[in-house]
């Protein structure tokens, strides 16, 4: 049975990112377990027309990897893809990936404090554990009476059919998040009717994007410093944003800018009213584009402001009674979020799994570590999004936490390292007492930040300098930690 010090599952982002914090701090026997054929995750799955950042590209890249070349402001998905593909081929990653290979479970074996990871590919063992899957990564389709039966195409935008041809199609769309706002302007180009379902309106700012033009291009690369100022410039941006999250009066202020948007965009009052939301902006994931109001406001395109209730044969039926037949539907309803998949799949010693631990609410210490999971650590785990920073700086931040534990673990001889229960809830605690005075809260909505609960999982109260300075450093009387002397425990710490 092969044995790693580490293994990582997933080779996105987050795992490419763990491997390289890894090797940068001497640990060079680690193996990331993929199930695809291919590096960068999210950005490898999510192929639909216009998928795009929605977080400016200088900050949506590694600090150690520093990105000059971008095309646009806001980088599109092939661009970042590639960015992911070059930063693993330049670390040397690729030789430590097992593509195709799916790990089916993982649980924690107490006499010899190592992982015992069954995959498609055989059994491994490990002294720790990274779940590097990420929050969007399972494509959540909504259960729909009568789906199964719809004679047309039906497909998620994560998992964009190519191969189907739009033009000249009637299509439904069902939900208007982050990716029904990129994808529909390009469908409305193609379809003879275009019937987008609106459970809830959302809002939609303007984004402020454009082509970099060479000369901006060779600046950023030949001018030294000149990358560093312009990350600097947006996430201090940024951060001036995340004010209004944990403010809400502040973002009452900014959302008039959608209202006028929406009024420029759009001049038939009754569509006005229809895509006009009643929660206070960044209640909900923030929107960003220039074509999808006006997409909407195209005579081959209505939107339905309701739920799907059902679909029978080819008509898709709303909630409101309405009905329309349709010859494809696309969902673009979003992910598992709080209720990753892999969690599923993670057991503690005796057998229990990560989600029958949660109870459908997602817990970590400092979203990072579980308590009743040694050895364990969870890449953009719960409570640590935000709206109004990238996911590569709340990785880094914990990837350097990681570090540091695995560091001291190697120096101090540890073979088990655990949060302390009372630990974990007093900061979750914390968070949520924290949580009650944000927009994400108190905005009036309900979004995919809470879980089946009822309770906030997802976010981050404070800023993301806190964030920061709190995993920056490692606290140990927060741990249960174990040096084992056992002969059936290797003397090779955390190995």
């Amino acid at each position: 049975m092969r044995h790693h010090e580490v293994v990582i599952v997933g080779a996105g982002i987050s795992g490419i990112g763990a491997a390289v914090e890894l090797r940068r701090h001497g640990i060079d026997d680690f193996v990331l377990l993929e199930k695809g054929d291919a590096v960068a995750g999210t950005w490898r799955d999510n192929t639909y027309p216009g998928c795009a950042c929605d977080v400016p590209s200088a900050l949506y890249s590694y600090s150690f990897a520093p990105n000059r070349e971008w095309t646009r402001l806001f980088a599109g998905q092939e661009e970042i893809r590639r960015y992911i593909e070059r930063v693993a081929g330049e670390h040397r990653i690729f030789r430590r990936i097992r593509f195709g290979t799916e790990m089916q479970r993982a649980q924690w074996d107490e006499g010899s404090h190592r992982w015992i990871v069954d995959t498609s590919s055989g059994v491994i063992t490990a002294g720790v554990l990274i779940a590097a899957a990420g929050p969007w990564h399972e494509p959540l389709v909504p259960e729909i009476a009568g789906l199964d039966t719809f004679p047309g195409e039906v497909f998620h935008s994560s998992r964009w059919n190519h191969r189907y041809d739009l033009t000249g199609k009637r299509v439904a769309v069902v939900g208007t998040g982050a990716s029904a706002v990129q994808f529909v302007p390009e469908v409305e180009r193609k379809a003879a009717a275009l019937h987008v379902y609106q459970r809830t309106a959302q809002w939609v700012l303007p984004k402020p994007d454009y082509a970099l033009r060479r000369a901006e291009r060779a600046l950023l690369r030949s001018v030294p410093g000149a990358h560093s100022v312009l990350r600097r410039v947006e996430y201090s941006i940024m951060e001036t944003l995340g004010l209004g999250f944990r403010n809400p009066w502040i973002m009452k202020v900014i959302q008039q800018l959608g209202k006028a948007w929406l009024r420029l965009q759009v001049s038939d009052p009754r569509l006005r009213r229809t895509l006009t939301p009643e929660h206070t902006l960044g209640c909900k994931r923030l929107l960003f584009s220039n074509e999808y109001y006006r997409a909407l406001t195209q005579p081959t395109v209505q939107v339905h402001p309701t739920a799907v209730a059902s679909v029978r044969g080819n008509v898709v039926a709303g909630a409101d009674g309405s009905e329309t037949a349709v010859d494809a539907i696309i969902f673009g309803t979003g992910f598992h979020i709080l209720d990753m998949p892999v969690a599923s799949r993670i057991f503690d010693a005796q057998g229990r799994s990560l989600d029958e631990h949660w109870k459908g609410s997602p817990q970590a210490y400092l979203g990072t570590t579980i308590a009743g999971f040694p050895n364990a650590f969870v890449l953009l785990g719960p409570s640590l999004g935000t709206g109004h920073t990238s996911a590569f700086t709340i990785l880094e931040a914990q990837l350097g936490y990681v570090a540091q534990v695995l560091t001291r673990a190697r120096q101090e001889g540890w073979t088990r390292v655990e949060p302390r229960r009372e630990a974990q809830e007093t900061f979750n605690a914390r968070v949520q007492a924290a949580l009650a005075g944000t927009v994400y809260n108190s905005g009036g909505c309900r979004s995919y930040f809470f879980d089946v609960n009822g309770r906030n999982s997802f976010n981050w109260p404070w800023s993301t300098r806190r964030m920061l300075n709190e995993l920056a450093t490692f606290d140990e009387t927060a741990f249960d930690v174990t040096a084992s002397s056992r002969p059936d425990v290797t003397t090779a710490p955390l190995s």
